[in-house]
């Protein structure tokens, strides 16, 4: 009979677990492959890939015109004085400079481009899963591509409670830091004020 009972209790315990993970709906959602479905990521590319065309052409001008001058350089260098070889030769390092230079931030302006044309799609999207996910009665929303919560509902903000617990805790040790000797709050506080000796020769 006890057997049968705590049996029982089992099921009834599974079906209560059950029944609380039920409660908690959750749902996924690979973000980037929505984000690809989405008619404006293909609008954004069109505008980025323009964009780096006419970084990519720039640079091609510069190589154009670093290449002329070197051509020319080696072609009638041995006619140049001293002072027009050592002028060529210091105009030829300055435009490589330019070039390498350019090229670098070419490449971080063009990212910094897609970020802009990227983040409204983003936004968008991420709108439509909150309103999904609210019609839809979800708790939580994960993406399964990057593991991420894209979704949650409104919750306690235990952060007062936990400084609080941290404010009782002894102080972390970091590697090379200085251990103070504060004691943490709501701990073991020293008596204030020691034992004076007495003043010698003093009534």
């Amino acid at each position: 009979m006890k057997k049968v009972t705590k049996t029982l209790a089992l099921i009834l315990v599974g079906l209560a677990v059950n029944s609380a993970v039920m409660a908690q709906k959750i749902a996924h959602i690979q973000l980037d492959s929505l984000i690809t479905l989405m008619p404006e990521t293909k609008k954004a590319q069109d505008i980025a890939q323009e964009y780096l065309k006419q970084l990519e052409k720039e640079i091609t001008m510069m190589q154009t015109e670093f290449q002329t001058k070197l051509t020319d350089y080696q072609t009638n260098g041995a006619t140049y004085s001293d002072l027009v070889k050592k002028n060529k030769e210091e105009e030829l390092q300055m435009l490589q400079q330019r070039i390498e230079g350019f090229r670098e931030q070419a490449q971080q302006d063009y990212q910094k481009k897609y970020g802009e044309l990227s983040k409204p799609i983003y936004d968008k999207a991420k709108k439509g899963i909150d309103a999904v996910a609210k019609e839809s009665g979800y708790k939580y929303v994960l993406d399964t591509s990057t593991g991420l919560v894209l979704y949650s509902e409104a919750s306690d903000d235990i952060l007062p409670l936990v400084k609080k617990k941290l404010d009782t805790m002894p102080e972390a040790v970091l590697p090379g830091a200085t251990p103070s000797n504060t004691p943490p709050k709501g701990g073991t506080t020293p008596p204030k004020g020691g034992t004076t000796p007495p003043k010698s020769g003093g009534k």
